[in-house]
């Protein structure tokens, strides 16, 4: 079983994920895939420098993604491209990891993938579990966490599909607005409910 899990900017997300590597379950990261593929010296980094600027690039010569970021959050068009350039690259790496795992024997492979509704990523997966929050909750923990304004959390929020969308398209929700323990209990019902098994 490929279970695609997704959720919105500051959902809580990455501690879901971190709960599922602790049982076992192998993890396919798109937000690390994404960071390999524009490593120094890469000719998908080296794509992205012609099509953004020198500015994107750090003295180091590693992706400025801060620049990057306040680029292209308040241009559709600059964001567009740039997932034009990047989906390709991200795409292939987690076909590969995938097929790694399953030769492996893993019986559940989790693809966590942020943006999975906004890339129409379902065909890559069988199951879409959402990790969902109150707005309110989570533009607290997106100031908190990203030391950001209002304004600057909005926009980031309004970049990505309305949470109430991504719960209609999900097989399964977890409601991650209370503890960490009620939020495991929801997974692990989850995870029984699917006979989802890492082996």
């Amino acid at each position: 079983m490929i279970i695609g899990l997704t959720g919105s900017i500051a959902s809580g997300k990455s501690t879901v994920a971190n709960m599922l590597r602790e049982k076992g379950y192998p993890i396919v990261d798109a937000d690390v895939i994404a960071r390999q593929v524009v490593e120094p010296g890469s000719p998908l980094l080296n794509e992205i420098q012609h099509a953004f600027g020198s500015d994107v690039i750090q003295k180091d010569g590693s992706l400025n993604r801060e620049e990057l970021g306040a680029l292209i959050f308040h241009d559709e068009n600059k964001r567009v491209q740039l997932n034009e350039l990047m989906h390709p690259a991200i795409r292939g790496e987690m076909v590969s990891q995938k097929e790694q795992y399953l030769q492996q024997g893993y019986q559940t492979v989790i693809m966590d993938i942020p943006l999975l509704f906004e890339s129409e990523l379902h065909s890559y997966v069988e199951k879409i579990l959402v990790v969902s929050v109150t707005k309110e909750l989570q533009k607290q923990r997106l100031i908190a966490r990203n030391e950001l304004s209002e304004q600057e959390a909005d926009a980031r929020i309004a970049s990505q599909l309305d949470m109430d969308i991504k719960e209609s398209g999900a097989d399964a929700v977890i409601h991650n607005n209370g503890t960490i323990e009620e939020t495991e209990k929801q997974l692990e019902k989850i995870l029984a409910d699917w006979q989802a098994t890492p082996l």
